[in-house]
């Protein structure tokens, strides 16, 4: 019953965030082959964490995400199971939460740290005090940005949505953050660098 009641909410927060999409202006940011400047965000664990320090692996997979929103708490195994795939292989996950806690209670830094430990989070969920979030040119959580680390610098690569199944992870077809990175490790193109991103709109 609680999945049925979490299939109508996803459905119907869905169906608003493609009739946003649809009327909304390209939000600016960051655009494929960009290089991505390095930052400082507070992690839950109460470390300052930057783009720096990700200099000796081969890149990383930037996801923004949120406590409160359906869409993002559907994805957190799967962003888990990406981690753990990818991390030893020189693409680790860092988390990213770009929202207003006055906006949205569950997204606080203590809720964020709450969630986290409950969670067993294999990686970094970082507070965004920054408006990263703009510098990105995220507008939805989830939303992913894969960056590849050449010379210091990390260069992106893909941007979009995780997968083609943001309701029901026994329906996916397409992996997009699995393809890309791994079409990075193989040192080949990305086959589908940009996708729409599917989730609750940041504030």
């Amino acid at each position: 019953m609680i999945n049925l009641v979490m299939s109508w909410v996803l459905a119907g927060l869905l169906s608003v965030t493609m009739l946003v999409s649809a009327s909304g202006q390209t939000p600016k940011g960051y655009t494929l082959g960009d290089v991505v400047a390095d930052f400082k965000l507070k992690n839950v664990d109460g470390r300052i964490i930057s783009l720096a320090d990700y200099r000796t692996q081969k890149g990383a997979i930037v996801v923004f995400t949120s406590n409160h929103c359906p869409f993002s708490k559907v994805y957190e195994d799967r962003l888990m199971a990406l981690d753990r795939q990818f991390a030893a292989q020189g693409y680790p996950v860092l988390a990213i939460m770009p929202n207003d806690p006055a906006i949205y209670e569950d997204d606080s830094f203590e809720n964020m740290k709450i969630r986290a430990r409950e969670k067993g989070y294999s990686y970094p969920y970082g507070l965004d005090e920054i408006q990263l979030a703009k510098t990105f040119g995220a507008t939805r959580t989830p939303q992913v940005y894969v960056l590849k680390q050449t010379k210091g610098q990390f260069v992106l690569e893909y941007v979009g949505t995780i997968d083609d199944s943001p309701q029901d992870s026994g329906s996916v077809k397409r992996r997009y953050v699995e393809e890309a990175v791994s079409s990075l490790l193989a040192g080949r193109p990305v086959q589908s660098p940009i996708t729409k991103p599917i989730g609750c709109a940041i504030r």
